[in-house]
């Protein structure tokens, strides 16, 4: 088995996420005491969160870039990042780097595609939901995504930063994004894809109006092929 390298800590609470799942699946696959072979790197996400809201998007690539750097000298032999909206950086992540990048939006594509979906609505960080790094990569494999309009957008973000990576979930919050769900479906979504990682924290298939499609398990999924 490869080893895999994550750089997480944005948030801390969906990097545990990430490692009880990869846990789980190695378990699942291979049986008796088997566990993936891992090497993460948690980053503080307070300055991280601090930069992403002041724009210093060439700070953070640098930064990420030194980290993957690290997890490649220190013997990964492929890469996960453990977020959806630092995949902005990818590109100056990678500059370098020479192990594999396993990029979450192209793994979640492919998930929905094999479904035979074509328009999922997308809930997630303002920043993956407004900028083109992700639904970008969604177009490119034919599929055409749906963002919630403004007002679901701002909730979407609050809920994300102000609760779930914090690691609270509200009774409220869970079912305002019931209802944002909901709305997406009503304009036309005929799937979900949960493109925060921390979104599953409070929708999955039990109470989602829509089939859902959550990005840690399909990245998680992902890296255990790429790792076997």
């Amino acid at each position: 088995m490869k080893t895999i390298g994550i750089i997480g800590g944005m948030s801390a609470a969906s990097t545990r996420i990430y490692y009880q799942m990869l846990c789980d699946m190695t378990r699942d696959r291979l049986g008796g005491l088997h566990s993936p072979d891992l090497l993460i790197r948690s980053l503080d996400f307070a300055p991280i969160a601090a930069a992403q809201a002041a724009g210093d998007w060439p700070a953070l690539g640098a930064q990420l870039n030194a980290e993957a750097l690290r997890l490649q000298a220190a013997g990964a032999g492929v890469l996960l990042l453990a977020t959806n909206t630092m995949h902005k950086l990818a590109p100056q992540m990678m500059a370098g780097v020479s192990i594999p990048l396993l990029h979450i939006a192209d793994a979640t594509a492919a998930a929905i595609c094999a479904a035979g979906f074509a328009r999922p609505g997308l809930m997630a960080t303002a920043f993956t939901m407004e900028q083109d790094f992700y639904t970008a990569r969604l177009r490119a494999a034919g599929l055409d995504p749906l963002i919630p309009d403004a007002d679901d957008r701002a909730e979407t973000h609050r809920i994300i930063y102000d609760e779930l990576c914090r690691d609270v979930t509200r009774p409220e919050s869970r079912a305002a994004y019931v209802s944002i769900a909901a709305r997406l479906r009503d304009r036309g979504a005929d799937c979900l894809i949960l493109g925060c990682t921390e979104v599953g924290m409070l929708l999955g298939a039990h109470n989602s109006p829509l089939p859902v499609f959550d990005t840690v398990a399909l990245h998680c999924a992902a890296a255990l092929e790429a790792a076997l």
